[in-house]
């Protein structure tokens, strides 16, 4: 019965944030972006041009403009994905359709991209986070990136870039250059509400002294460490390579331990997603 009420209340719980997010993204466009002819890029970005060049309404395009993308999704990416995809625009094209009345809060176009992109940010990371999306062309920019040798992000700023370019046509090159600075945050933020503050990074330390080290992460650190067995490549000799997972707030003391213990260690750092009860802090004495 608890698990059946956990499944219940994860549901919701998603609901509610992508259509927070969602609500979001559309407070950040209708209120601060586009009155000031500042625009997003991908779908959005195309819809608020054709918006501007037809004057047709703006929730329309997103959702017209999105259904193709939606199509290839649920066939290559997978149902549900494709149905939070689907509500989230829907809420987005409805959000911006009852705001369009509603007066701009500031007329300062630095203002305007820098709350505008901070807002956008939160509402598409909450979405993300949440299983959904709130623009196609990331649905392209993942099955390109399955068959190009090109990486979802990079696809993602080079057809954004593209948008944000033809903004420079339509609006003028000063709207474009701030469209950018309105990307630019929204991407930051984006990754710090997918990622969280607390990211996870995974660190390898290659050191003779690994079991200096592991009891000084244990006691400093109050994390739990994997000792792999190693062999190096030159010598062939044995050795051990020690595996913890911190957040990013620790990575700083983390290196101070070790290179405090071992100058010469090596240690790789990078990023991952952590879930499970080992990946909670010990005490620390």
């Amino acid at each position: 019965m608890k698990k059946k009420y956990n499944k219940y209340f994860k549901i919701i719980s998603r609901i509610f944030f992508m259509t927070f997010g969602a609500a979001l993204a559309s407070i950040a466009l209708e209120i601060f972006l586009i009155p000031n002819n500042v625009i997003d890029g991908g779908i959005t970005g195309i819809s608020i041009i054709l918006n501007h060049l037809t004057k047709a309404q703006l929730g329309l395009f997103i959702f017209i403009l999105n259904i193709p993308f939606l199509i290839i999704g649920y066939k290559q990416i997978g149902k549900t994905f494709t149905l939070s995809t689907l509500y989230s625009v829907i809420i987005l094209s409805v959000g911006v359709t009852i705001l369009h009345p509603v007066e701009s809060i500031t007329k300062d176009i630095l203002l305007a991209s820098v709350f505008g992109g901070i807002l956008l940010g939160i509402g598409v990371g909450l979405v993300i986070r949440n299983g959904g999306s709130l623009d196609g062309t990331e649905i392209v920019a993942v099955i390109l990136d399955r068959r190009t040798g090109f990486s979802i992000g990079e696809i993602v700023m080079f057809l954004n870039l593209f948008i944000l370019s033809s903004a420079g046509i339509v609006f003028g090159w000063d709207r474009a250059m701030y469209s950018l600075i309105a990307y630019f945050i929204a991407f930051k933020v984006i990754d710090i509400v997918v990622e969280g503050l607390d990211e996870a990074k995974s660190v390898y330390i290659v050191s003779e002294k690994h079991q200096d080290i592991t009891d000084a992460l244990l006691a400093r650190l109050g994390r739990g460490v994997t000792l792999i067995q190693g062999e190096g490549g030159y010598k062939g000799d044995p050795t051990k390579v020690i595996y913890v997972v911190v957040t990013r707030l620790e990575v700083a003391k983390l290196k101070s331990i070790v290179q405090g213990l071992d100058e010469d260690a090596l240690m790789t750092v990078g990023s991952v997603e952590a879930t499970g009860k080992r990946y909670k802090k010990k005490a620390i004495h």
